[in-house]
């Protein structure tokens, strides 16, 4: 793309990169004053400007460079969030009428704005150079996050200070991800996946200012973060330039229905934006958007959000014929990855999430009608043969939930594993109720005010945080910085072998971490969800 070629030569040009990490960070195009965390004593820089803000004609297009900006930026409080959609609510997956609906925001949160592209970045005290690198892409189903909630100096204290920590916020919802033709043919598509590769240059070519090694890099993401990690896994066909990441780490990898760009669902969901936008009657559609209130457009993505089927979203990302060339499990399973390791976590009861299985049908639903308003395009021959694979797994409202959990959120993250043949590792959170998202506070303590862990162990919290960040130091979970950790040996995932870290406790409160062999009955439901991928759209 010319505008990262652009950025590349900028960057190039721009001071010679300190070999230790100061205050103050010339990045060519502005210079940012960050501040020491009085705590810790690691420097924060919080809203770096990685990209131009993708406003007016700049909406729908791929991230640009920013402009050059004179004197020294202050990079002491958290930018705007972008702004932020929801997802479904129906019983059933046609799109309905839209009635008004509030403005989400995060609690605590600047506000939204699309000049949203922006990131934070931590350094360790030490101010040591060539530090190992994670990036942290956070979740929220492709509509909703932002970096406010997550704190670097988290990371670095489980690294023993050890690492440089990256946050990145990304294009959401209807700014990020609107596809159809004619946003094919007149913008770009997946610009909140061209988001983040944006800022991964940026890091590439600037960390080491900030006492990082470019070419030790490891990205992790949780939900539509993980969800991420994959697309950039498979992005450019396994073979993006330069090499942008060594290492990636997922956290409940979502996978949710990813057509091509013009298929009929991603087309009739443009349609409906552009009818509820007024655009109907433009000649350009797409630039009729473009000139479309914020605030409007943020209406009308929440009523067409909320109009689709209960836990999906309208705005996700598509299959593209660039950066994504195919769906996404036919790139693993031919091996084109980006990654030389993987390290993986899911966890025990993913689709037991509320937001995820509509409660209110918890004494109605019924697994065919399930399968086929989740996944609309399955045939009835396919519906019968998931209903199948789940005729065991309890209640219709419980087969509903394991759906759910296995085929967006597991099963993807089997695919992964075996297509890194050996050079990945699996674990499972499972302390109760293991439901999706609990892991969040054991890597980010500071999360979310006032909430602590559920289990308030020393020794699991340091045990199970640090085996992410032991892999993003060496690339191996066992590899420990710390002496005291008590982990025992955490076994590769192999097709022969198959072995799961399991991190959980006892009846008692005692930590418990130990391997298990990934069962043939799950293995085998992924085969089928594998199966019937050109008709789930993964």
């Amino acid at each position: 793309m010319r505008s990262l070629l652009v950025y590349s030569v900028l960057a190039t040009l721009a001071v010679t990169f300190a070999a230790r990490p100061t205050t103050v960070v010339d990045l060519g195009y502005a210079k940012y004053q960050g501040t020491v965390n009085k705590a810790s004593g690691n420097i924060e820089f919080l809203g770096i400007r990685y990209a131009a803000p993708p406003t007016g004609s700049l909406r729908w297009r791929e991230p640009q460079p920013p402009q050059a900006t004179p004197g020294v930026q202050m990079a002491d409080s958290f930018p705007n969030t972008c702004w932020l959609g929801v997802f479904g609510t129906q019983p059933e997956s046609p799109f309905l009428h839209p009635s008004s609906h509030a403005r989400r925001q995060i609690p605590g949160a600047p506000p939204p704005s699309e000049d949203c592209l922006f990131l934070n970045v931590a350094t360790p005290a030490s101010g040591k150079g060539d530090l190992p690198v994670v990036v942290w892409i956070h979740g929220g189903g492709y509509v909703t996050g932002s970096s406010f909630m997550f704190d670097g100096d988290d990371l670095i204290r489980q690294t023993g200070g050890n690492a440089v920590v990256v946050i990145i916020q990304y294009r959401l919802d209807i700014f990020g991800f609107l596809s159809g033709q004619k946003t094919h043919d007149e913008g770009v598509l997946n610009a909140g996946l061209l988001d983040q590769q944006f800022a991964l240059h940026l890091i590439y070519y600037q960390i080491s200012k900030f006492g990082g090694d470019p070419g030790k890099v490891t990205i992790w993401g949780q939900s539509a973060g993980a969800g991420s990690v994959l697309q950039h896994l498979v992005a450019n066909d396994g073979n993006t330039q330069p090499p942008l990441f060594r290492g990636a780490i997922t956290s409940s990898t979502f996978l949710p229905s990813q057509y091509a760009f013009n298929h009929r669902i991603p087309e009739q969901i443009f349609m409906e934006v552009v009818n509820q936008s007024g655009c109907s009657s433009a000649s350009n559609a797409l630039d009729c958007l473009r000139q479309v209130d914020v605030n409007v457009l943020n209406q009308v993505s929440l009523g067409v959000s909320d109009s689709v089927f209960f836990g999906t979203g309208a705005f996700v990302p598509v299959v593209d014929g660039k950066l994504i060339t195919k769906r996404p499990i036919e790139l693993i399973r031919e091996g084109k990855l980006n990654a030389e390791f993987y390290l993986a976590v899911t966890n025990s009861f993913e689709g037991w999430y509320p937001g995820f299985v509509d409660n209110r049908t918890a004494d109605t639903v019924q697994t065919p009608e399930y399968l086929a308003n989740l996944f609309p395009e399955l045939t009835q021959e396919q519906i019968d043969a998931g209903t199948a694979q789940y005729v065991d797994q309890g209640t219709p409202f419980d087969q509903a939930r394991a759906i759910m959990g296995e085929s967006i959120f597991i099963c993807p993250t089997y695919y992964l594993l075996r297509a890194f043949k050996g050079r990945g590792f699996k674990g499972e959170f499972a302390i109760p109720p293991g439901l999706h998202g609990d892991d969040i506070v054991y890597y980010f303590p500071t999360a979310i005010a006032g909430v602590t862990p559920p289990f308030n162990n020393s020794e699991f919290i340091d045990n199970f945080s640090q085996s992410f960040m032991n892999f993003v130091l060496a690339q191996d979970p066992n590899v420990k910085w710390d002496s005291s950790n008590t982990m025992p040996e955490w076994s590769r995932w192999t097709e022969e072998g198959r072995a799961e870290m399991v991190f959980n406790k006892t009846e008692g409160d005692k930590p418990v971490f130990h391997t298990v062999e990934t069962t043939a009955d799950l293995l085998r439901r992924c085969d089928f969800w594998h199966s019937v991928g050109s008709s789930t759209g993964q």
